[in-house]
């Protein structure tokens, strides 16, 4: 009997799990979720303040000044004109502080908000994969190391949401260094 207990609350638990996991899931069509969060300046980013305006880019990555997240982001950054004239609008979300936001943008002088995401909360409303942090050591733009750390690390997908606050696009399996360009042709085939 207790064996079949134990195995009844499990199953119940990974039943459980599942239907969690299910209902994060976000699909193209759907309403992109509300959230809130600190940019790297330290002040509040409210995505009702951008959703509806422009075409919003929310682009989730694991870490600061790291290689592929280096990529993606300067990626970003040297397309930003095209993506400005375009009516888009760019924002980075990972679980690093907004210190260590500070110190990527000022080593490759990114020109778009990251936001700290340091519990992991707005990745969960996208469905987006977070795993524990990690501690990370690097130079600051003087040269200088320093020693970036975070509590969480969210998995990179990508997302376009349009300006009637649906979802346009969702990306998993992103290739950092492709990642603006294939928003580019995304937008280019949107209607006009």
């Amino acid at each position: 009997m207790i064996r079949f207990l134990k195995f009844s609350v499990a199953s119940l638990a990974m039943v459980a799990m599942v239907g969690l996991a299910k209902a994060d899931d976000i699909k193209v069509g759907d309403a992109a979720p509300v959230f809130e969060s600190v940019d790297d300046q330290g002040k509040p980013w409210k995505s009702a303040d951008h959703v509806g305006k422009k075409i919003l880019v929310v682009y989730f990555y694991p870490a600061d000044l790291t290689g592929g997240c280096t990529k993606q982001a300067c990626a970003f950054r040297d397309d930003q004109g095209k993506l400005t004239e375009k009516g888009v609008e760019v924002v980075g979300v990972s679980g690093d502080s907004v210190a260590n936001h500070k110190i990527f943008k000022q080593v490759h002088k990114l020109n778009f908000p990251l936001l700290a995401d340091e519990k992991g909360e707005v990745a969960k409303k996208f469905g987006v994969p977070v795993k524990a942090g990690g501690v990370f050591k690097t130079k600051d733009a003087d040269g200088n190391a320093v020693e970036l750390k975070r509590d969480v690390t969210a998995a990179r997908w990508t997302f376009v949401i349009g300006k009637d606050g649906k979802i346009l696009s969702v990306n998993s399996s992103v290739k950092p260094a492709e990642d603006s360009k294939a928003v580019l042709e995304l937008i280019e085939k949107l209607p006009k």
